[in-house]
């Protein structure tokens, strides 16, 4: 069964780090994309970025400002989001979620699949961060 499950989120101060983590088991990452997404309150959800396990592409929105880095930890098959410089507008759940690469395709080349969210097919129940003083 595949599961995903974050973890790492909590309150920090703005101008922080923090780096969320996503617990990956039950399918052949190799075949499949890995992305980050959150929904702040009051908000639609929106992706951040996401990592390819066919190629090791990584892609991030523009809305990320630079301060967003996915990274992979193949040993632990775990999925990370570091986050630098919070901001309060981070104020969100952060959910990863996993979607199988289309054969024709290498799979986070750039940002348009996080504008897809509907593709992914399976998300983790998600680690709410908070950056406030």
């Amino acid at each position: 069964q595949v599961r995903l499950v974050e973890s790492g989120g909590g309150l920090v101060q703005p101008g922080g780090s923090l780096r969320l983590s996503c617990a990956a088991s039950g399918f052949p990452f190799e075949f499949y994309a890995v992305g980050w997404f959150r929904q702040a309150p009051g908000k639609e959800r929106e992706g951040v970025s996401c990592i390819s396990g066919r190629t090791g592409h990584t892609a991030s929105a523009d809305s990320a400002e630079g301060r967003f880095t996915i990274s992979r930890d193949a040993d632990r098959n775990t999925i990370y989001l570091t986050i630098n410089n919070l901001k309060p507008d981070d104020t969100a759940i952060y959910y990863c979620a996993a979607t199988r690469i289309h054969p024709m395709r290498q799979g986070c080349t750039d940002s348009d699949s996080l504008g897809r969210a509907y593709e992914y097919d399976y998300w983790g129940q998600g680690t709410r961060v908070t950056v406030s003083s």
